[in-house]
């Protein structure tokens, strides 16, 4: 692939999916295309492969990797809430296989749009190059101390969050936030020197959450998720690796209320996570969960054959 991004739970993934040659697989987020490559392999007669994702440097990387495919693809720069959307449009009524990869690869560490904190660049955090009403910068620059806190504690679980949340607002009178390591600084000052030696640097729990608030990523994984249910044949499968707990609680608990209802069953009961070896050739490996659940009919005693049972994302209407 020519790049430092490293797919994750690769083998795992392709063992999960099974993709058959006539299969309609969609990968919600291309990344670097690892998975995608992969995920072609098993396609082949009627089979289709459709990949998103928000960042549109993801589309000709995967093109890239894909060269010499000979299966129909179509690649796709969107977020994957509009994931539904985007389908209609090609009209694809139907897919038979997805994959949601919540992690974020290391292209986006040198996209120059803020993701880190070891570097000056301007504070965004977006996926998306166009201007967007909210970044980063407005964020930290004009949230309330007690929303920053609440943010900073609930995306990021962060437990200086307060903390955190009083230097930002104190520091902003004074100088407004232009540039992630102006924030990273301001965060390493800020928390208990003992909290500076950890394995993880002091701003690594606040970048994460002022990412997740900045995307709405929580709300994009729910729409996604209820998306790809809706699109789904019977037998098909849903596959998310998370990384963080926040993410993980929310598929594991959509997935589980579909096996409750009927509509689903869950392949992994518990997350399958990373071999010992693969967390030795990629650290950045070591958080990831995979969960996989496949799609069941529900039959009522009065509408046999005729109808799927309703399912939705839990705390939705």
């Amino acid at each position: 692939m020519g790049s430092r991004h490293q797919p994750v739970l690769l083998h795992e993934v392709a063992h999960a999916l099974t993709v058959q040659k006539d299969d309609i697989v969609v990968d919600a987020t291309l990344g670097g295309g690892g998975h995608a490559v992969e995920l072609v392999k098993g396609l082949g007669g009627n089979g289709l492969f459709i990949g998103f994702d928000a960042d549109a440097d993801a589309i000709p990387r995967t093109q890239k990797v894909l060269e010499g495919c000979h299966i129909p693809i179509h690649l796709i720069n969107a977020n994957f809430r509009h994931l539904a959307g985007e389908l209609h449009k090609l009209n694809i009524r139907r897919i038979t296989k997805v994959l949601f990869d919540l992690g974020w690869s290391s292209y986006q560490l040198d996209s120059g749009r803020g993701f880190s904190f070891l570097k000056d660049e301007p504070l965004r955090m977006t996926y998306a190059k166009e201007d967007s009403a909210l970044t980063a910068e407005v964020v930290v620059n004009t949230w309330s101390e007690s929303s920053l806190a609440d943010v900073i504690y609930g995306f990021g679980e962060e437990r200086y969050a307060r903390r955190i949340a009083k230097a930002i607002v104190t520091h902003r009178v004074k100088t407004p936030f232009k540039t992630s390591r102006e924030l990273a600084e301001v965060i390493y000052a800020t928390v208990p020197p003992v909290y500076r030696k950890g394995r993880l640097h002091p701003a690594t729990r606040t970048f994460q959450a002022l990412r997740i608030a900045v995307n709405d990523e929580l709300g994009a994984l729910s729409e996604g998720l209820r998306a790809a249910r809706e699109l789904l044949e019977d037998g098909g499968r849903i596959a998310v690796i998370s990384f963080h707990s926040i993410e993980d609680r929310i598929v594991k608990q959509t997935f589980v209320k579909w096996e409750k209802e009927g509509s689903g069953h869950r392949v992994t009961k518990k997350p399958i996570t990373p071999t010992p070896e693969e967390i030795d050739r990629n650290p950045h490996a070591r958080s990831a969960k995979l969960r996989v659940i496949e799609k069941i009919s529900y039959e009522s005693p009065h509408t046999k054959n005729k109808q799927i049972r309703p399912f939705d994302i839990p705390g939705e209407a």
